[in-house]
């Protein structure tokens, strides 16, 4: 993306997201840290989040059939999407939750 751009996001619905942590590992924390930054910096209020202990609801994860964590899933809108690692790359990251730009 070029900074002097100011992008424009296209989305039509609020994004539903759910991030799967292991307690306060490095990893987790990480994830955390950067799907938050990603919300604040480009989804605005266009987004809500919902951070599941995967030790302290491991029915949850067992629903949603999470093998790996730090996993991020898109439920809303559709079609759902699943997202694995610390979400570090901005870019891959939006571009998996199905966000586009327009200059």
């Amino acid at each position: 993306m070029n900074e002097n751009s100011t992008p424009k996001i296209v989305f039509e619905d609020k994004l539903v997201l759910q991030l799967y942590v292991s307690g306060m590992s490095q990893k987790s924390m990480e994830a955390i840290e950067n799907i938050k930054r990603l919300c604040d910096e480009y989804l605005k209020d266009a987004f809500e989040l919902e951070i599941i202990d995967i030790y302290k609801n491991p029915e949850l994860a067992e629903e949603q059939h999470i093998v790996f964590s730090p996993s991020l899933i898109k439920t809303l809108p559709l079609p759902k999407k699943v997202l694995i690692g610390t979400l570090s790359d901005t870019e891959k990251v939006l571009k998996g939750l199905g966000i586009t730009f327009k200059q």
